[in-house]
């Protein structure tokens, strides 16, 4: 009798257990651990025939999804997730992509610092420190806060318009704030370039653009030889006064510097800002709207843009190089 209740017991338990591996599968898009399987009432023996029978097939060492096609964005991801556990998805991986081309690339999956793990073919693995706090809850599969995810990938920039970019990307998405990313950096003491992005931040917040215009100055009018500018000259105007960014009174041209960081905007600023220059070159404005890319991406080729437009208005100057590499264009009288 005991022998018959143990029996119906543990095939009641099996089925329970069989339950809730099918639930993670669905909600892991098809994919499961070697781990979850077993807790789920497979043996070694179970997952040996699934894989004969091509019931699932093994995407990295002990994960595992229940077909034998490609694999969808989803399914590497937390094929990814699963085989570095714990982890979370995080840099050009925290959100899901937007185009074929992107959702080739590589898996990124941040780990615990003290770890080390070979990461297998498709996936790449980022050491972080304090994993546990940075992980947003309840996402699956599991990513790290966008706002530290951003800060991750600044720690690869190359340039200051790479580390604008990124937290151009995920300032207003999924309400992402400036005082999420401000508490963000706290957690990130080591963070390179921490304070350029916490004078960014500043900025945002007051809604001036200190930082774009010092680069402004310093990378674009000084650098190249530029005639100086006012800067902050105050105007009336019908509806009060107005605070001109930098103004080439002598030559009629007034800069204004955008200094907003909108991800739905960032690349389409930037081409605006290229038409802008390419008109005001043409002698048809008197404004010229400047944005973090005509600065920090491609400050020459601003420089000789703005040089052209003062010419046209009267300047007898010439744009110089900045220095070795210079990308000014050749100059054409």
């Amino acid at each position: 009798m005991d022998t018959d209740i143990d029996a119906e017991r543990a095939a009641h338990d099996l089925v329970g257990r069989r339950m809730w591996a099918a639930r993670e599968l669905e909600l892991q898009d098809g994919v499961a651990s070697r781990t979850q399987l077993i807790l789920g009432g497979y043996t070694p023996n179970d997952i040996r025939r699934a894989i004969r029978r091509r019931e699932m097939h093994a995407t990295h060492r002990g994960v595992y999804v229940t077909h034998t096609g490609p694999l969808t964005w989803r399914q590497r991801a937390w094929a990814a997730v699963l085989y570095a556990e714990p982890a979370a998805l995080c840099g050009p991986s925290a959100l899901e992509p937007k185009s074929t081309d992107e959702a080739g690339a590589p898996i990124h999956v941040a780990i615990d610092h003290t770890r080390r793990l070979a990461p297998p073919p498709g996936v790449v693995v980022h050491r972080v420190v304090g994993l546990s706090r940075q992980i947003f809850a309840g996402a699956r599969p599991p990513r790290l806060k966008l706002e530290d995810s951003a800060l991750l990938q600044t720690r690869e920039a190359t340039s200051e318009i790479e580390v604008i970019g990124f937290l151009t990307d995920i300032i207003g998405r999924r309400g992402v704030t400036t005082n999420a990313v401000r508490t963000a950096l706290k957690r990130h003491p080591r963070l390179p370039r921490r304070a350029f992005i916490r004078d960014l931040l500043t900025d945002v917040d007051a809604g001036t653009c200190s930082v774009l215009e010092h680069a402004y100055l310093t990378r674009v009018e000084r650098a190249h030889g530029l005639p100086r500018g006012t800067r902050q000259s105050r105007r009336l105007t019908p509806t009060g006064k107005e605070f001109r960014d930098v103004e080439y009174e002598t030559y009629g041209l007034v800069v204004e510097l955008d200094g907003r960081l909108n991800h739905e905007s960032w690349r389409a600023q930037g081409r605006d800002a290229d038409r802008d220059l390419d008109d005001l070159a043409l002698g048809s404005r008197a404004t010229a709207r400047i944005r973090w890319h005509q600065v920090f991406g491609t400050s020459c080729r601003t420089a000789a843009r703005i040089a052209q437009i003062l010419k046209n208005q009267g300047w007898n100057g010439m744009p110089t190089p900045c220095g070795e590499g210079c990308d000014l264009p050749t100059w054409e009288s």
